[in-house]
């Protein structure tokens, strides 16, 4: 199945947080996502940083990860950087293009 890359980057990083095995993160982030009504290869960043405020600190509570709020709370920062960070360079590329065509 395909995801997006704020879900495989959540996953990822739940995972490195917890006992859990990967497939288990990947299927609670899944249900999560599932359960707000969104489409696991579509979710953006902005939505899975909401579902970390919201239904994930639930579900990982219910599969035993002790302190799930701050676990979530620390991948919602972590994915906040990631998001400005790749911001950030698709601006820097968009203005080296603009460089090379003589234009800015």
């Amino acid at each position: 199945m395909a995801s997006s890359a704020a879900f495989d980057l959540t996953s990822e990083l739940l995972t490195s947080g917890t006992q859990l095995e990967p497939l288990v993160v990947r299927g609670t982030v899944r249900l999560a996502v599932k359960a707000a009504g969104l489409d696991a290869a579509r979710v953006s960043g902005t939505q899975m940083r909401a579902l970390l405020r919201s239904l994930l600190p639930n579900e990982l509570e219910r599969r035993g990860v002790p302190e799930a709020s701050a676990l979530c709370a620390r991948v919602e920062r972590s994915l906040a950087s990631a998001e400005l960070r790749s911001a950030a360079d698709g601006a820097d590329r968009a203005a080296a293009i603009f460089e090379r065509l003589g234009n800015g």
